[in-house]
């Protein structure tokens, strides 16, 4: 089996790169300076004479602030670029497993997520990633979308790396708390789509399946979690409300996703968040005294 990983330098890309190691499949890893999925004459002739059997594109544009005013530029990636791929894996038989997000929800729900609820994103990201799931549903190709939130890793910027930093350098923060989720640890989710390929359990599975860990925290108590994980308790963090923080996006309010359908269809045990970022935290100091 030859898989396709688009978007390999970032987050997801790299914690798959580990995950994929010494995997019996081939793997082969691009981003932006190998292929440009936005350019759908060069997907169509990657996927064409490569002979691949899954792509797994984990290419987005995900600066949620920047996208409320480049959303052309933010659909160019999260939509029409899915659309090159969903296309070109329907033309050569290929399964496409993409990535997507939260934040096609509204955020305003107060039970978690599943999969048959209505979207309606309440911003740009929101809107150019859902506009790229129903490319690929237009398509007809072979894809398993999966919906995840609040990423996080050792690898690039994110919240928990930010808050590992900041807890160590100073002595007061104040965090949201009034916006409710599930943390995601990248290592998980990367596991999770290594395990359904191997396996090849992504066979006659095709649909859109929500993945993140179990349990449940607002951005204030994954702060606080990532501090005594850390070491870090000399930092005062004191909660706040959004509105202390003025933003041109509207983020979710509430994106717990129900992961039932995902863990009954694969079997795949998803562990709880604060074990998950307990090992992150770990990989993190590990790396400090390098």
């Amino acid at each position: 089996m030859r898989i396709l990983v688009t978007g390999a330098d970032g987050q997801l890309g790299q914690c798959i790169r580990d995950a994929a190691n010494g995997s019996i499949d081939e793997y082969i890893f691009t981003d932006v300076d190998d292929i440009d999925i936005t350019d759908r004459e060069a997907v169509k002739l990657c996927l064409q004479v490569n002979n691949f059997d899954i792509v797994i594109n984990c290419a987005a544009f995900t600066d949620v602030e920047r996208a409320e005013t480049q959303e052309d530029i933010a659909l160019r990636i999260n939509g029409e670029a899915v659309r090159n791929l969903a296309d070109a894996a329907k033309e050569f038989g290929v399964t496409l497993i993409h990535i997507s997000t939260d934040y096609v929800f509204r955020g305003d729900a107060n039970r978690p997520i599943n999969e048959e609820a209505l979207t309606a994103p309440c911003g740009a990201y929101g809107r150019t990633k859902l506009a790229g799931e129903r490319y690929i549903a237009e398509s007809g190709c072979k894809a398993l979308i999966l919906r995840t939130a609040w990423l996080y890793s050792e690898y690039g910027r994110n919240f928990v790396k930010t808050m590992f930093a900041l807890t160590r350098d100073r002595e007061n923060l104040k965090v949201v708390v009034d916006q409710i989720g599930s943390p995601t640890y990248a290592r998980d989710l990367a596991k999770a789509i290594v395990n359904i390929v191997e396996k090849r359990l992504y066979e006659g599975k095709e649909g859109v399946y929500h993945f993140s860990d179990l349990g449940v925290c607002s951005w204030f108590d994954l702060a606080a979690m990532t501090a005594r994980l850390s070491g870090h308790d000399d930092c005062n963090i004191s909660p706040c409300h959004s509105s202390a923080y003025p933003s041109k996006v509207e983020r979710p309010a509430y994106s717990v996703l129900d992961k039932t359908k995902f863990m009954s269809t694969f079997g795949f045990e998803i562990p709880y968040w604060v074990d998950s970022l307990s090992e992150c935290i770990k990989r993190l100091r590990e790396a400090e005294n390098d």
